[in-house]
Parts: C-alpha cells; sequence; structure tokens
C-alpha cells in the first residue's frame, strides 16, 4: 500500500485521481497548507522540501506530478493511461507533461492577461480531439487538474477556451475524477466550480 502525502485541491489532485484510475490501494495523509505546523511528523523528512504530492513506495520516495503520474501509468499498465508500445505517443505525452509544468503550471505568476495566454495556448494545442495524444493518458489527468484550478480561480469564459472546456467536461464524467472530488470535498476543501 502507498502512502500519499497530499493537499486537498493542489497539484496533488491529478495524483489522487490516477492512484483511483489505477485502482492502487493507498494511504491518504492531508498537508493542510494553511497549518504546517501540523504536518505528519515525518513528512519533512522525507520530503525537506514540504511539497506534495509525495508518495512512498515501499519505503522509497518520489515527488513532483509528472514523475508519480510517469510511475503510476508504467507500474499499472493495465489501466492504460501511457502508450507504452507507441514510441511517438510516449514522447507526445511527455511533451504534453513538459509543456504543463514549466509553462502553464507557473503562468500566473506572470499576471492573469499572460495565464490567459498560455491557456489560449494550450486549447490550441489539445485540438478538438477527445484526449491530448489519441487516448486517455496522465496527460490529460495533469491538464485538467491545472485548467480545473485556474478556471475556477480566474471565472475562465468557456468560449474563450472550447476545447479545454470540452475536455474539462469529459474529465468530469471520469469515475475516478469524482471519487476525488468526493474524497477532497470531505476533507474540508470547497471545490470551486
Amino acid at each position: 500500500m502507498y502512502v500519499f502525502y497530499h493537499a486537498p485541491g493542489s497539484s496533488s489532485m491529478a495524483v489522487h485521481i490516477a492512484l483511483h484510475e489505477v485502482g492502487a490501494a493507498f494511504e491518504g495523509r492531508t498537508i493542510a497548507f494553511a497549518h504546517r505546523d501540523q504536518d505528519p511528523s515525518e513528512f519533512r523528512g522525507l520530503n525537506p522540501e514540504g511539497k506534495v504530492p509525495t508518495l512512498v513506495v515501499d519505503g522509497q520516495v518520489l515527488t513532483e506530478v509528472a514523475g508519480i503520474l510517469w510511475y503510476l501509468a508504467r507500474r499499472y499498465p493495465e489501466a492504460a493511461l501511457l502508450p507504452v508500445a507507441d514510441v511517438w505517443a510516449e514522447a507526445r505525452i511527455v511533451s504534453w507533461m513538459s509543456f504543463i509544468a514549466s509553462t502553464l503550471h507557473p503562468a500566473r505568476r506572470q499576471g492573469d492577461e499572460h495565464a490567459r495566454a498560455m491557456y489560449r495556448l494550450a486549447d490550441q494545442r489539445l485540438g478538438t480531439g477527445p484526449w491530448a495524444v489519441g487516448a486517455y493518458s496522465i496527460a490529460d489527468i495533469h491538464l485538467f487538474r491545472l485548467f480545473w484550478r485556474f478556471r475556477g480561480s480566474l471565472g475562465a469564459d468557456p468560449a474563450a477556451f472550447p476545447n479545454l472546456t470540452a475536455h474539462f467536461d469529459r474529465m468530469t464524467e471520469r469515475p475516478a475524477v469524482r471519487k476525488t472530488f468526493e474524497d477532497e470535498a470531505a476533507l474540508g476543501y470547497a471545490l470551486p466550480a
């Protein structure tokens, strides 16, 4: 069983979704950003940066959304979150994951208008297909979590991001996403619409 350190509504939500997608058994341990003095006592020893997500796998520590998503996709190939038989599709997923982590995630730090411009770029890049790279993958989970947050915090007009909005709607129909929303709401997190 994994030990999963997370903060509801944060980037760790992507890993939370993936854990449900693959059907992995895990024990969740909540990190409350507003009360860091209440972090589980062992947490800083596992992750001195104090960041989430942090996943403990057989006594080893794995951090960062992309790394954990990649691990889960490879560890549970039956979940089909990574097309391991298609090198081109794998490379496109890595490209999406890099774009999400290096461009979309930090975009808000440069202002709301810059963030909107980067999400317009993501909308164009996504196109009208149902998923980022043909079949559903870890790239979709990572993209969804960031757009969900961006959309909720800026009140993004769905018409301005038609492809991301359609992707968002498809994602919210997935049982793993619904289960994650339920779990995080049960921890007292008020999920943005």
